[in-house]
């Protein structure tokens, strides 16, 4: 048996950061990795993702070239081997990079294989027995692939799988309407693929507020993409060498391409988990405190499978909760985490702790504010004006409960907002900012001006 300082399992966001931070301080690390080191976010998520959605922006900017006094001619289409090489080679890149990181650092050993616990000290790697005082999973998660009528009769996508394609789909439809489907849909719909949406519930994505569902839908919409919302009963079949989609209340959808797009399950039902001890919630993810250990002495998750975010910023900020309570002696706690995120569609939409929904179902006194992007001057520059920018205060003590930026640079500007709820900031002082004009962020100031009590 190898005795370690610490095990990591899985080298996703938080792993390598973590296994370096405890080689540096002298210990001795296992990582260990059965698939992509790297995670979901080099392999599978963010960063080809990204690199897809900027192909696909590149595109729509030249088909709006005439907007812009840009005259194309011809037309133009799209070579998906292409856009898919580009993507893996940004996959390549970093996954070697990491890797070459880690095999060269003192003190961690890169183990290939799957891990299992044979109790709460010792994990089995293949024929390889491995033990540690202080172990994290950082497991990840993989797409939830919904029991549907027909599913098994028919071939479909998930967001790991569709990032492989060299051919362009005729006509993709998705089930899920939520930020991987939203993705998903605009960037085929501007390489020029058919699109159809498919929901079970009444709107897109569902956890935002009305006002900026709806946003989103005529985003959507005016680039030709079908929305099917309140899509009960969902029923998959062939038809000839399609796939047939049949809801209640809505026409029936025929597809070439069908993605899977109904959310993300954690990777903990084969880690021998019971063996130690540790307990999941009902949806398999790992319960942990609010200094991300679990109920099992010495064993700590991390990531998306503990179920407290979802997203590569809020796992490396579980690395970061960890490192500074087990190395620097300080306290800190994943409660003290403001929520934030984006959704990339374009324009994108930055958010940052509440929203109007749920900063109502306080009970608190709250005053709203918002203004539609097209009285944004750097927006009207950019000919780019969907959307709008929404924030949520509190009446009585002035702070920010959250706000969003759907719109151009929306992803960047929202830092106005997270930085200012970190420090506490109440909205007043910020009303007297002076921002670089032109700028998105150069709103926010006048959109704090719009906060109003009783609303």
């Amino acid at each position: 048996m190898k005795t370690f300082d610490a095990i990591i399992i899985g080298a996703g966001q938080a792993g390598p950061s973590l296994a370096g931070r405890f080689a540096a301080a002298g210990m001795t690390v296992a990582l260990i990795e059965r698939k992509f080191v790297g995670g979901t976010c080099v392999n599978a998520g963010c960063m080809p993702t990204k690199t897809l959605v900027a192909s696909a922006r590149t595109a729509h900017v030249i088909r709006r070239g005439a907007d812009y006094g840009i005259q194309t001619s011809g037309g133009i289409s799209t070579d998906m081997a292409a856009v898919e090489k580009r993507a893996a080679t940004v996959i390549n890149n970093t996954r070697k990079s990491l890797t070459r990181w880690l095999e060269a650092t003192d003190r961690i050993s890169l183990i290939r294989g799957h891990a299992r616990f044979e109790n709460a000290k010792t994990i089995r790697v293949g024929d390889e027995k491995l033990t540690a005082p202080r172990i994290f999973l950082n497991v990840g998660a993989r797409p939830a692939i919904p029991a549907l009528p027909g599913l098994s009769d028919v071939d479909y996508l998930t967001s790991t799988s569709i990032i492989h394609l060299t051919a362009l789909p005729r006509h993709l439809a998705i089930i899920g309407a939520g930020y991987i489907g939203l993705e998903f849909a605009q960037m085929y719909r501007r390489f020029g693929t058919e699109v159809s949406i498919i929901e079970r519930g009444p709107r897109l994505a569902p956890r935002e507020d009305d006002d900026i569902c709806q946003a989103i839908a005529e985003v959507l919409r005016s680039e030709g993409i079908s929305i099917h919302t309140n899509a009960q009963d969902i029923k998959l079949s062939k038809s000839g060498q399609h796939i047939r989609i049949s809801t209640t209340g809505n026409p029936d959808v025929e597809a070439s391409h069908l993605l899977i797009a109904t959310g993300r399950r954690p990777n903990t039902d084969d880690l021998g988990l019971p063996a130690a001890g540790v307990a999941l919630d009902d949806k398999g993810y790992v319960i942990v405190d609010d200094h991300l250990s679990t109920n099992v002495d010495g064993i700590w998750a991390l990531g998306d499978c503990n179920g407290r975010g979802a997203f590569t910023h809020t796992s490396y900020n579980d690395f970061e909760i960890v490192a500074a309570n087990l190395l620097d002696g300080e306290h800190r706690k994943v409660s003290e985490r403001i929520p934030a995120y984006a959704l990339y569609i374009d324009p994108p939409l930055g958010r940052v702790g509440m929203t109007e929904r749920e900063a109502r179902a306080t009970g608190r006194p709250i005053s709203t504010s918002t203004i539609p992007m097209s009285r944004v001057g750097r927006a009207i520059e950019k000919g780019e004006t969907k959307g709008l920018m929404k924030v949520v205060a509190d009446v009585d003590n002035g702070q920010i409960l959250g706000a969003a930026i759907l719109g151009v640079e929306g992803d960047e500007a929202i830092h106005g907002f997270i930085d200012a709820m970190h420090a506490g900031t109440p909205y007043p002082v910020l009303k007297w900012a002076v921002p670089i004009h032109p700028t998105v962020s150069e709103l926010i100031p006048t959109l704090l001006g719009g906060l109003k009590s009783g609303q």
